[in-house]
């Protein structure tokens, strides 16, 4: 299990300084708003509880284009271009038209980390009131600030709703060592009645896990029973809730980044990809900030519009969930498991899901204002 990395002892000195940006998170989201900053001459603060690459919570599987727009190859464990999928009544081989792949979470943020100049400080956020973080070593101002700690959202300032009531899903998975070749799903209801289970075989090591839509059933023991039929041992745990529904991804003068702005996505459950989108959407206008090419308002009204436009694909696959949560065990689902082995509709339907966060986006780029939109100076403090 982790081990809490905040300075102890001699080391836990008080943190308490103004900067120009306070990025609250080092995972996927964070690093990504960082590396957009990078050369910007602002002072910019990134916080965690745990030191950058310390806290692996997912199965860390992205399209494999990812990986080579962010330059992140040297992370990669395993790569795959099929998927074979379990129901109770028949397997299908999906070919897929873009390779996926495992990565080593450590070393996908200590290369993500390289190409940004972020300053780093392990501390736990506790709150905020206004420009002010509230951390177990001291407070934070920042005239721009980003919630990148997952679905707690803990900088909002709105009712916190906790599991099982709040609209996540829950997962679960062991880390055994081992060796595979084949990507699997299992929608199976011998393991999970509204979800699904895998094996991500990641080099030297199987990801093997289960996840469920619904918050109230629990994971841990058909995810030991799923290992033990894959004669593997049931060690290296680890998990988290998933958020399942997009939330606004601004508040005040809070920009909310990855599973805090709900970016994960429904039905598949995939959110590195969909963090690392939303962070450099974010990073670009906090840049144009720093820049003076924009605002602190307008950069808040673009960003939150700009994650906003995505609804209605968020909607589609949350529907999408609940239908197959519903379908499970029968037939029907079974029979579209095999309709996705026909080529063109494979390539149709996972050609359009890449395009809900693609790859091209990643491609460095300047910041254009708005066509038509006025834009002043902001001054930092």
């Amino acid at each position: 299990m982790p081990v809490r990395a905040t300075k102890r002892g001699s080391e836990r000195t008080r943190l308490e300084r103004d900067c120009d940006v306070l990025i609250c998170g080092a995972s996927f989201a964070g690093l990504a708003v960082a590396r957009e900053l990078a050369g910007s001459g602002a002072r910019v603060l990134m916080i965690d509880r745990y030191e950058i690459g310390e806290r692996q919570t997912s199965a860390c599987g992205i399209p494999t284009c990812w990986l080579d727009a962010l330059e992140l190859g040297g992370s990669l464990c395993q790569t795959f271009d099929e998927l074979t999928v379990h129901t109770p009544f028949r397997s299908a081989r999906w070919k897929l038209p873009w390779s996926f792949s495992t990565f080593d979470y450590r070393e996908f943020c200590a290369l993500l980390r390289e190409q940004s100049d972020v300053e780093f400080e392990t501390a736990t956020v506790l709150g905020r009131e206004g420009h002010v973080v509230r951390t177990d070593r001291g407070d934070l101002r920042a005239p721009l600030v980003v919630d990148a700690l997952g679905w707690r959202r803990v900088l909002s300032n709105g009712t916190t709703i906790q599991p099982p009531n709040a609209k996540l899903s829950r997962g679960l998975e062991v880390h055994p060592r081992g060796a595979g070749d084949e990507m699997e799903l299992w929608i199976d209801p011998r393991y999970i009645r509204a979800g699904y289970a895998w094996n991500f075989p990641a080099g030297d090591e199987l990801r093997v896990g289960v996840g469920s839509f619904l918050p109230t059933h629990h994971v841990k023991e058909p995810t030991v029973r799923l290992a033990r039929d894959l004669q593997i041992p049931a060690s290296g745990y680890q998990g988290n809730w998933i958020p399942h529904e997009l939330r606004p991804a601004v508040e005040e003068e809070i920009f909310f980044v990855g599973d805090s702005a709900g970016h994960c996505l429904p039905l598949t459950a995939e959110g590195i990809r969909t963090a690392l989108y939303f962070g450099i959407a974010c990073g670009r206008e906090l840049r144009a900030v720093i820049d003076s090419q924009s605002t602190i308002d307008l950069a808040l009204g673009r960003y939150g519009a700009f994650s906003q436009a995505h609804a209605w694909k968020y909607r589609w696959l949350l529907r999408t969930q609940h239908a197959v949560g519903r379908m499970t065990p029968s037939r029907a689902l079974t029979a579209l498991a095999r309709a996705l082995e026909h080529p063109r509709f494979n390539e149709w339907a996972f050609e359009r899901y890449l395009r809900v966060a693609p790859p091209s986006f990643a491609a460095r780029r300047a910041w254009r204002p708005a066509s038509g939109a006025q834009t002043r100076a902001a001054t930092l403090a």
